[in-house]
This record gives C-alpha cells, sequence and structure tokens, in this order.
C-alpha cells in the first residue's frame, strides 16, 4: 500500500474558508464554527485503509472533544466519478461505522482541500480559536499492520493543550496516507 505524507503547512496559519455541501445536500462554513474554543479540520475518505485503520477511535474523539467545545469537521476531496464508494452511501456507511458525529462534507471542485494543502488521507489541521493553525500532522504511531493500538494520543495531546490555553508543541510528525485522489489535471503545484 502507498503512502503519502502530509505537507506540514506552516504553523500560524489562517484557516482557508469554507462552504461546503453534506452528503444530504446540507452547505456548513467555516463560519458556522466561529466561537468554538477550537476546529479540527480532516480530510478523510470512506475506502482508505489507514482511515479504516482510525475509524472508530476518530469518532470517539470526535464525540469527547465535540463535547468539550472543540469543532470538528471532515472533508471528502476525492474524485468521486473515479472513487464513488468515498460520495454520499460510502460517507454515510462510514459516518455509522465511527460513530460520526460532526459534519462530513464533500469537496467536489477539491479547491478546499487545496487551500488547505492537504495531501493525504487522514490528513489533519488543528486550529485555535482565533482559527490559526496550531497542529498538523498524524492522529498517533498506529498505522495498518503495525501492531501499535489506535490511540490517537498525538492529536488528542495537540487538542488538549489548544482547550487549555496552552502552546502546542511544534515538533510534530506527518501524517501518512493515501494520497487524494486528485481529478485529472487537477493535482496542486505544492508537491514539487
Amino acid at each position: 500500500m502507498a503512502a503519502t505524507a502530509s505537507t506540514m503547512p506552516p504553523l500560524g496559519m489562517k484557516a482557508p474558508d469554507f462552504t461546503l455541501p453534506d452528503a444530504s445536500g446540507k452547505e456548513h462554513s467555516l463560519s458556522d464554527f466561529e466561537g468554538s474554543k477550537g476546529l479540527l479540520v480532516a480530510f478523510i475518505c470512506a475506502h482508505c485503509p489507514f482511515v479504516v485503520h482510525i475509524r472508530r477511535e476518530f469518532g470517539a474523539f470526535g464525540r469527547e472533544y465535540q463535547d468539550k467545545g472543540l469543532g470538528v469537521v471532515a472533508i471528502v476531496s476525492n474524485d468521486l466519478v473515479r472513487h464513488p464508494q468515498d460520495g454520499p452511501e460510502g460517507m454515510e456507511r462510514e459516518s455509522e461505522e465511527g460513530g460520526y458525529t460532526f459534519p462530513y462534507l464533500i469537496d467536489e471542485t477539491q479547491e478546499v482541500a487545496k487551500a488547505y494543502r492537504a495531501a493525504c488521507t487522514p490528513d489533519l489541521f488543528l486550529f485555535d480559536g482565533e482559527m490559526k493553525l496550531v497542529y498538523r500532522g498524524q492522529f498517533d504511531e498506529s498505522r495498518p499492520g503495525n501492531g501499535l493500538p489506535v490511540t490517537g494520543e498525538e492529536l488528542r495531546a495537540a487538542a488538549d493543550a489548544v482547550l487549555a490555553g496552552d502552546p502546542v508543541p511544534e515538533d510534530q510528525r506527518s501524517s501518512i496516507g493515501c494520497n487524494i485522489k486528485w481529478k485529472p489535471g487537477n493535482a496542486p503545484d505544492y508537491f514539487g
């Protein structure tokens, strides 16, 4: 299984704006999260083995941290023509299996993924209450087949720091996963 690393955009980056539909067509925007203590933007998809590997614990993370005041949103940016399993039906099945209680949105144009410099699934971006990037990296050290338990340890530590108003350590490890499935001719230039 080929793995792609996240691009690790600069800390302090302002959260790019978005307005995207969920599987039912209801639109959600960055502004929906104003007043949150912070925001996690996660680029995921239904079929990626790296996402499948963390799905249940990621759902548990979402439920726990939403209750603590953290905004959580997931986005699928894959080419849904070539990967229809990641479309609305797959999203609904994935949400049910993972126990997702957060909005799960479709980035049909892939412009939101480009604005966030997303590269892989999962690709995780944690913003503080001022919507400045404080963490971008892995959920934890677990990967399919490496035998380590899925805990979300690294993302949890970063989210705990945000909620406490403490600085998040800048020594962060990139996420690893399946590459975002770009539409033909639509791959961003930040890989080169």
